[in-house]
């Protein structure tokens, strides 16, 4: 029942994103804000799994445009999947940085990584990548949708770059909010 719950909820996300309904409520936003929330809420989890957790954010970064909650949203799927495929040992990397107008936020992390064939689908509804990975913990498998839905609802974009036994890389590209 939960996991319905779950999956109707994530669903019902999905299909307000795509009508370009969902509700957002904009704001200007430091980046640094977001990814320290973020380590915050993860940070436990990753100390008890012996993950490192390594945040980059550059100096004098101009803040977003964005709704915190729902890229908070977006940054906790991403955090939670690094977790997920990231081996004890190995490190999760969040950086914010500035290029050509927009300021990019990396979940990098040191996984398993993603297989080339597979990149084109990563955020493809209900994809799974690991085949052999069932829907535990009642996940629905819509988070990634999910994820590329919230940022472009928001005038961004997210991508993904990935190497296997060497990790993956998701990076949001997001708008500067206008200065007063």
């Amino acid at each position: 029942a939960q996991h319905l719950s779950h999956l109707i909820d994530d669903l019902k996300i999905l299909a307000l994103a795509d009508a370009g309904e969902i509700p957002l409520i904009f704001q200007s936003v430091p980046p640094a804000n977001l990814l320290r929330r973020t380590v915050d809420a993860y940070r436990m989890q990753a100390e008890q799994r012996g993950i490192n957790l390594v945040v980059e954010i550059a100096p004098g970064l101009p803040d977003l445009n964005v709704d915190h909650d729902r890229m908070a949203q977006v940054l906790g799927n991403l955090m939670s999947n690094a977790l997920r495929y990231t081996p004890a040992g190995g490190a999760i990397r969040l950086s914010a940085t500035q290029s050509a107008g927009k300021v990019l936020i990396e979940v990098a992390d040191t996984g398993k990584g993603i297989a080339v064939e597979d990149l084109p689908f990563v955020f493809s509804r209900s994809f799974r990548g690991d085949k052999a990975r069932q829907q535990e913990n009642g996940e629905s498998g819509l988070g990634l949708a999910i994820a590329k839905s919230l940022v472009q609802a928001q005038g961004g974009d997210i991508t993904v770059t990935s190497q296997l036994a060497e990790g993956s890389t998701f990076t949001i590209e997001l708008q500067i909010a206008e200065q007063k």
